[in-house]
């Protein structure tokens, strides 16, 4: 475990390997999670892959969720995060809001970005009502209210249903959530458009998506692919929105296949 104050925050953050190596991913998660979701994924990938993980604003041991803020706040945080630890380029992978988060670095310093993996992730995530609703529905019954519909958007019924006990532990990662980090978070979601960048992204780009993601659905992410020049799209089947989790041999089997690719 590590902590370093990025722009007037506590951020929680661990740094495994060298901060000029030739393989370094940085790793955003995705919406009411920590950096624990991408555990998984280490048990497959190469061990000459250095890895930066990070609880973003408002979430897991990053502090924040106190004060109202948006997607520019969260794409700072990262940038000077990886320019607190010495890390001049990397590749970035992001997960769900994890994927706006790392295509707002690309915009706002490109220099630090050799590939972008945008897993379950796309330039807009969702409509104005529903995030408004969402944000109505735990300021008035809390987290433990959207637990249960948030599980059967990131989860397959076969995980459901075979995986009970990890279920478990997922949705207490929810719960457990600053729920104002969380809604502030939600905010940020609903506020943010990155379609029009994506014709600007000129580093290479693999997008990827669950088949059964309840999030967001395999057409989204492809036409966000699509949108993006040479960028690679790969559907993994037999899962949800969150594929580190449930299926992290395919997850990781992607990810060093790109990384080798020039």
């Amino acid at each position: 475990m590590a902590f370093a104050t990025i722009n007037g925050i506590t951020v929680h953050y661990e740094l495994l390997g060298e901060p000029d190596a030739k393989n370094l991913v940085v790793f955003s998660n995705s919406l009411g999670t920590d950096f624990r979701i991408w555990l998984p994924l280490f048990d497959e990938i190469s061990e000459d892959i250095s890895v930066l993980l990070y609880d973003s604003r408002g979430h897991g041991l990053t502090g924040g969720a106190d004060k109202p803020f948006g997607m520019g706040d969260l794409v700072d945080d990262l940038i000077a995060l990886v320019e607190h630890v010495g890390i001049k380029r990397a590749v970035f992978c992001g997960l769900s809001v994890g994927g706006l988060i790392c295509q707002g670095v690309w915009q706002k310093r490109p220099d630090l970005v050799k590939k972008l993996m945008l897993c379950d992730t796309a330039a807009k995530i969702g409509t104005a009502d529903i995030w408004n609703g969402r944000i109505d529905a735990i300021a008035k019954d809390g987290l433990e209210s959207i637990a249960d519909n948030v599980m059967q958007r990131w989860f397959t019924p076969d995980f459901h249903n075979e995986r009970a006990e990890e279920l478990a532990g997922y949705r207490l990662m929810l719960t457990r959530q600053p729920a104002d980090g969380y809604s502030a978070t939600c905010a940020a979601i609903r506020d943010t458009d990155f379609t029009a960048a994506l014709a600007t992204i000129s580093v290479p780009v693999l997008c990827v998506v669950g088949d059964q993601d309840g999030s967001t659905p395999p057409e989204l992410v492809e036409a966000m692919a699509g949108a993006i020049p040479n960028a690679r799209f790969e559907i993994i089947e037999s899962c949800g929105h969150i594929p580190c989790v449930e299926q992290p041999e395919e997850l990781a089997e992607l990810l060093q296949s790109f990384l080798k690719k020039a």
